[in-house]
């Protein structure tokens, strides 16, 4: 099947590679030329396991290509994905501008049957308003889908090539059996494709990353409550999560959610539903809750400290979670920036995400190359991210770069009693002191 996709950002990349894996001739196109010869090159603007090794192959082998060509390659296309990004407006809502401008290009640019798909995270009546745009632009025969992405950063690949669902939004006969055909290859072992109407599917993507927003929020509620009461937050998680109606995912406490999705997504749905007059109370107070969170870890060493100016910080993790670099949202930017805001120093490490670390705080912290050197003088270290490779360091080497060995955990990775028996000073989330 011919394939166009347009917009090489996350989405865009990772879904058309994998199509292209599977035996189709997809053609990702951006409106960057810089980008684009990164990518004929085999150059991946992001950092994502295992995507630069496919981009590669695919390449190499004629099925994937990269162009700034929208017009020839809509044009030779069955199906179109617009993979665009959907910023968040004034208001919290999706800026929808860049969707609808790929809508009307693609438009001029049909010239025979083809299914426009929204693959962006879009508001629930988007797919209505791209019809729309394309319909008053050309007379050629299309259609319009909605097909959201569920991809997790640092395991994307896996999520698309094995995907515990693919949701399909059309009542067009013709672009469902168009798009049963795209992902046969993608459920053999029987996990299924979701068809349904174009609303839902749009709603669905808003409503299972606000659910799972929630689960952190209210696991971090109780982690603030823990440390009220004296109790275990690890304790308190396993005794829930144990219970099959509840179970494990997304109840470990922490400083808070970030990335492009959540944050993005649930000021969106709270957006979407107030334009129809309704309060999600609920979804704003997980906001509030989120935005307390990340600055948990600054709080404590005020606390514990008084006066931060003049010390110096480590910070082991830069990125919202481990196996990206994305730092959109990411808790270590308000903790880095409340450290400098009080006078403080900081060297930070993270095992990929420094280019964009630099890109945001430029020479206003030191970057180190190996977790230990970030330690070098530190009066405590700050875990934000947790990478596999923090998990089990050498404690002695730790204790003897450290002015004091002070511990601010903000994952949870460490075991108290342990940490104390070591001879540090530990603080985790929802653990009593």
């Amino acid at each position: 099947m011919k394939i166009a996709v347009i917009g090489t950002g996350y989405v865009g990349l990772v879904a058309g590679t994998c199509f292209a894996d599977s035996g189709n001739d997809v053609t990702c196109v951006d409106i960057d030329e810089r980008k684009i010869k990164a990518l004929q090159s085999g150059v991946v603007p992001i950092y994502e396991p295992g995507l630069e090794e496919l981009v590669k192959k695919n390449t190499r082998e004629n099925r994937l290509s990269f162009t700034s060509n929208l017009t020839a390659a809509v044009g030779a296309a069955q199906v179109v994905f617009i993979a665009v990004g959907t910023p968040e407006g004034e208001s919290g809502d999706a800026d929808l501008r860049y969707v609808l401008e790929a809508a009307q290009q693609i438009g001029r640019a049909l010239k025979q049957y083809t299914v426009v798909v929204d693959k962006s995270t879009v508001p629930v009546g988007t797919s209505d308003r791209v019809r729309e745009a394309v319909a008053a632009v050309t007379k050629v025969e299309f259609d319009v889908v909605s097909n959201p992405e569920f991809l997790k950063e640092g395991a994307a690949l896996d999520d698309f090539l094995k995907p515990d669902r693919v949701v399909i939004g059309t009542t067009s006969e013709r672009a469902r059996k168009v798009m049963a055909e795209l992902y046969a290859p993608f459920v053999r072992t029987e996990n299924p494709i979701l068809f349904m109407d174009a609303r839902s599917a749009e709603l669905t993507k808003y409503a299972a990353n606000a659910m799972l927003a929630t689960r952190i929020s209210f696991m971090n509620d109780m982690a603030a409550l823990c440390e009220k009461v004296g109790a275990d937050a690890d304790a308190v998680r396993k005794g829930m999560g144990a219970d099959r109606r509840i179970g494990y995912p997304f109840l470990f406490p922490g400083v808070g959610y970030g990335g492009s999705c959540f944050p993005k997504d649930v000021k969106a749905l709270v957006a979407t539903a107030r334009e129809f007059g309704l309060e999600l109370d609920l979804l704003r107070a997980v906001e509030r809750t989120n935005e307390r969170q990340k600055k948990l870890l600054l709080a404590k060493a005020v606390k514990h400290f008084g006066e931060l100016a003049g010390k110096t910080f480590a910070v082991w993790g830069l990125a919202f979670k481990p196996k990206t670099d994305d730092m959109r949202e990411a808790p270590s930017v308000e903790l880095i920036e409340g450290l400098l805001g009080k006078g403080a120093s900081v060297h930070c490490h993270d095992p990929v995400a420094e280019p964009v670390a630099r890109r945001h705080f430029g020479d206003r912290i030191r970057y180190s190359a190996a977790p230990y050197d970030a330690l070098q003088g530190a009066h405590a270290l700050f875990l934000v991210t947790e990478w596999n490779e923090f998990r089990h360091p050498d404690f002695d080497r730790m204790k003897s770069l450290m002015v004091q060995p002070v511990v601010f955990d903000g994952r949870n990775v460490f075991d108290p009693k342990l940490m104390r028996e070591r001879g540090f000073t530990y603080f985790g989330v929802g653990r009593a002191a």
